[in-house]
């Protein structure tokens, strides 16, 4: 049952990865952190704004609502992997490859979730971020180790979108 508890070790630190700040909080340069209304004339998640040299350039209007969807889907699906393999390390009839089985299809049905909201972004370059991440997703879906993907490639997508998708 050591591959029991690996998974849900790896799992868990998914999920607490997902769960660490973007960092941005304190930086004016980094935008406002929530879709707060904004204060003054110049609307920064417009995209009829023209941007000029004296102004950051603008994304597209639903940047922020696609990645903080991501970022939910992957928290949740982050979740839903510990609690398969917490399940699966407290019921000692599930076997290493039932538990495979589980957490390769959470995997796939969360690359199938985030290919979506890749396709309802309309900045071209989170599109492709998200959709870099469906695709990593589903090899992790077609991975031998599951358990092994989570903990070499799972736990560096929630800081890679924390850096890159809410720019």
């Amino acid at each position: 049952m050591t591959t029991l508890r690996a998974a849900a070790l790896v799992a868990l630190l998914a999920l607490a990865a997902g769960c660490q700040s973007d960092d941005t909080a304190d930086d004016p340069a980094a935008g406002p952190a929530t879709a707060d209304a904004p204060t003054g004339s110049v609307e920064p998640f417009a995209a009829t704004s023209t941007p000029s040299a004296s102004t950051p350039a603008v994304t597209a209007a639903n940047t922020v609502e696609v990645c903080g969807e991501v970022d939910r889907l992957i928290l949740a699906g982050s979740k839903k992997l510990a609690a398969d393999s917490a399940a699966a390390t407290k019921d000692k009839e599930t076997t290493p490859d039932e538990l495979n089985d589980r957490l390769k299809r959470t995997i796939a049905g969360l690359a199938g979730d985030v290919r979506r909201q890749a396709a309802r972004a309309e900045d071209p370059e989170i599109e492709k971020l998200i959709g870099d991440v469906a695709k990593q997703l589903d090899g992790g879906a077609k991975a031998a180790s599951p358990a092994k993907w989570l903990g070499e490639t799972f736990v560096d997508i929630p800081p890679k979108l924390a850096r890159e998708c809410h720019a």
